[in-house]
């Protein structure tokens, strides 16, 4: 497999680790158009998916020399769905690294698993099930029907459009000045959302996109 990182949508992955989170993330890779070589340490494993991804092969991937044997240091961007083992989830972080892999992309189970991981080098580290339970928190309580948080602090919600603001264009609202968000688009009762303008109308039960700092999204959202 040839190093393809000009072109994303061509862009080929490894993924080490079949669990859930590692299976969903190769299959909505090759959904998306990507040639994924899934790796896993368990042969029923590999039998099981050997249809599903464009390779499919068993290795220890603790092992540096496994990974070399596989092809791992011809790929940039690698995915490292392995959290239950911390230390096979390390040393797997470690040998892509040593081969040269530029991005990895590991799972972590926990803050103590998340901070060693980004200690030994991983580019980037994912804490699915705490993203998830927040995400979930937000949209149970009703102010939120979605919500995401990015890493340094900033999120973006959908969520319903204010009392103070109907009736009025989002420039006379004044939302941005008043609570510091963005509003990104807006939604009216059957049609689709549209790109938020200064001009742009506010009405009852309309849904917004809304973006900034995360505390001042929970802030706004909670107005809804």
């Amino acid at each position: 497999m040839a190093k393809d990182r000009n072109n994303s949508a061509t862009t080929p992955v490894i993924v080490l680790g079949l669990g859930r989170f590692g299976t969903a993330v190769a299959r909505s890779l090759v959904q998306l158009g990507h040639e994924v070589l899934a790796v896993d340490e368990r042969a029923d494993i590999v039998q099981k998916y050997a249809s599903d991804f464009t390779h499919v092969v068993a290795a220890d991937t603790t092992d540096t020399e496994a990974l070399r044997q596989i092809g791992a240091e011809q790929f940039q961007v690698a995915v490292v769905g392995i959290g239950t083992d911390i230390e096979a989830s390390v040393l797997t972080v470690l040998g892509l690294l040593d081969l040269g892999v530029k991005e990895v992309w590991a799972k972590a189970i926990s803050g103590k698993h998340a901070a060693i991981l980004e200690r030994v080098g991983a580019t980037h580290v994912i804490r699915p099930e705490s993203q998830m339970g927040k995400r979930v928190a937000h949209m149970v309580t009703g102010t939120m029907t979605d919500f995401i948080e990015f890493d340094e602090g900033f999120a973006i919600a959908r969520t319903r459009s204010p009392e103070r603001a109907t009736g009025k264009t989002l420039q006379e609202a004044a939302l941005r000045a008043d609570f510091g968000v963005t509003i990104v688009a807006i939604k009216s009762r059957g049609s689709d959302f549209t790109y938020a303008q200064a001009t742009t109308p506010v009405h009852e039960g309309d849904e917004l996109i809304v973006s900034g700092p995360t505390s001042k999204v929970e802030a706004f959202c909670a107005l809804s």
